[in-house]
């Protein structure tokens, strides 16, 4: 049976409460999109916070009711073959911005991943701290999600813990630019980011089908967490904090969904 059918079969439901129109365009981070004009705000402290969520708009009712919530606790993975999972990623502008929630790279076109047939185009980059995903209940200091959507509004997610160790050189031009404060984007003349680098060296990883970890919770994504963390130093960990003290979502039941261990 292919892998692919699969997770069809392991999966109840499809694109879940919320929809593509929920997503955003282009390099526009989705946290963004849903603050803008006549979406309600929302936080991670707080009558905002995220137990409040659902309750803040209509358009966020998934955050309340959906049984295909992010992140959730990654254990008793069922074992399956690798993901023919294939990635094409080239240097990119620094485009950077402080959305209120994160910080937030947007992604300059032409970077793709191939998931079980489908091409996904990277949209942007952000960070959470700590880790949004368990491993095994073990959390993370951090955790970056690298947000990619095909051509249907589908996402994937590749989901990378950040561990406490050496200074992480790709994130440092990163790290030098970042507002403190809610800021649109700027373009840093001259910065590159090299997004490859940004990747563990192994490519195991567990996969399962969720949501948005932001409102509107919207349940269209197809989660890649890998098993190996990168190193950031610890002073890199504390600059982030010093800006978002917390910015992840709790962990959300996994009902009836199961979390697939793709080893190599």
């Amino acid at each position: 049976m292919q892998r692919r059918t699969l997770i069809k079969l392991l999966t109840i439901g499809g694109a879940g409460i919320g929809g593509a129109g929920a997503i955003g365009v282009g390099g526009r981070s989705f946290a963004a999109a849903i603050a803008s004009e006549n979406h309600a705000e929302w936080g991670y402290v707080g009558a905002k916070d995220s137990t409040h969520w659902g309750d803040l708009s209509a358009e966020y009712q998934a955050c309340k009711v959906g049984q295909q919530q992010s992140p959730v606790n990654l254990q008793k993975a069922i074992k399956a073959e690798p993901s023919p999972l294939q990635i094409a990623y080239h240097d990119i502008p620094l485009r950077v911005l402080n959305n209120g929630h994160t910080i937030q790279i947007n992604a300059a076109p032409g970077n793709q991943i191939t998931l079980n047939g489908s091409v996904y185009e990277l949209t942007q980059f952000h960070f959470h701290h700590p880790s949004e995903h368990h491993l095994v209940s073990k959390t993370y200091p951090m955790e970056l999600h690298l947000v990619h959507k095909d051509s249907t509004g589908a996402l994937a997610v590749l989901g990378i813990f950040l561990q406490a160790g050496r200074e992480n050189d790709v994130l440092k031009p990163i790290w030098a630019a970042m507002p403190s404060k809610k800021q649109p984007e700027k373009v840093v003349t001259g910065a590159k980011v090299s997004i490859a680098r940004l990747l563990p060296k192994g490519r195991e990883a567990y996969e399962y089908f969720g949501s948005l970890t932001t409102p509107p919770c919207s349940e269209i994504v197809n989660w890649v967490v890998f098993h190996d963390p990168i190193e950031v130093s610890q002073s890199q960990i504390d600059q982030f904090k010093q800006i978002f003290s917390l910015n992840a979502r709790p962990i959300q039941p996994l009902s009836h969904r199961f979390i697939l261990d793709a080893q190599s």
